[in-house]
């Protein structure tokens, strides 16, 4: 969706799904960590949650010196929201979770400096020295804020349906679904199917949108035994929101390069007044829109966003 003094002890898993390798069908590594704490008292960078899909070694897929592709989802998404995409890209592709989101730590702060010192500290920790940068939505102005602040780590940029100049009114719905759920009751000691059944019907009574509804209702997920819970961390997002991501953050800073911002035809968030200013902050800025999309464009015309960002990636400077 569009848009969302202790220590912090971690323990660092790491696990290879294994997968048979035909042709050019990606190798998935899952890298991880298990929060031992609920939250953290400050805004010191986390280890995120992430994937990664690798082509088959010796496969044509498998580019030479490629940069690898770091994707950030939006607000109430995960890293699970770019598995199909990833594996098509077919080349190092790292899907991550957000903190606050999926599988990464809960924290008290959920700002986009925030986010953006946790990329910073995920590019390091595998070693990477330039990748390409992608972001959806909230993520996308994470990735902004990144090659801004941290250009050296930044190979091109790729920016799908947010602008860093205004944001859309369809954001204001954003509180509506932060209330609805808030309110659900989440029924306990039945199946994960019968429990997002109940959820569903729940959130129904306010948001009427089916599509939203199942994306929520993926971060519905079961503790323990016939536990359930959100596994987004609801109050620091709905906090963040209201006060830090519903703007992006002044700066004077340019990113010089490659860049491409990716607008839905349907959806309001990349206004064609922003294009000058847009290209003050970023003036290498490619921006195109995909007939029919809305918001979630790589979501609702796959094919034309996995079309048009290789080309965007693969195409030599």
């Amino acid at each position: 969706m569009g848009f969302m003094s202790c220590r912090s002890i971690f323990t660092k898993h790491s696990a290879e799904q294994s997968m048979k390798v035909l042709g050019n069908l990606p190798r998935e590594k899952l890298g991880f960590h298990r929060q031992l704490s609920s939250s953290m008292a400050h805004s010191s960078p986390v280890k995120l949650a992430y994937a990664s899909y690798e082509s088959a070694a010796g496969s044509s897929a498998a580019k030479a010196g490629a940069a690898p592709i770091i994707i950030i989802h939006g607000l109430f998404g995960s890293k699970n929201n770019w598995n199909s995409l990833s594996k098509a890209i077919h080349q190092r592709t790292n899907p991550v979770d957000a903190r606050n989101h999926g599988d990464s730590p809960h924290t008290s702060e959920s700002t986009y400096s925030d986010m953006m010192e946790d990329v910073v500290l995920l590019v390091k920790d595998l070693g990477i020295e330039k990748a390409v940068m992608v972001g959806h939505s909230m993520g996308g102005r994470v990735m902004m804020f990144l090659a801004l602040n941290h250009p050296e780590l930044v190979d091109k940029l790729v920016t799908i349906d947010i602008s860093p100049v205004s944001s859309s009114s369809s954001l204001l719905s954003m509180t509506s679904i932060f209330e609805a759920m808030k309110n659900v009751t989440l029924e306990q000691n039945v199946t994960l199917s019968k429990a997002r059944k109940t959820t569903d019907q729940q959130l129904s009574t306010t948001i009427k949108s089916t599509a939203v509804r199942q994306f929520l209702l993926t971060n519905l997920v079961e503790a323990e035994a016939g536990k359930y819970k959100w596994r987004v961390n609801l109050p620091v997002l709905e906090k963040n929101f209201k006060t830090h991501l519903t703007k992006f953050p002044a700066t004077t800073s340019q990113f010089m390069g490659p860049t491409l911002f990716i607008g839905g035809s349907q959806s309001d968030y990349i206004n064609v007044d922003d294009h000058d200013k847009i290209k003050k902050m970023f003036p290498a800025a490619k921006i195109q829109y995909i007939s029919g999309a809305g918001h979630w464009v790589h979501s609702e015309k796959s094919q034309e966003f996995l079309d048009l960002i290789t080309s965007f990636i693969n195409e030599v400077q």
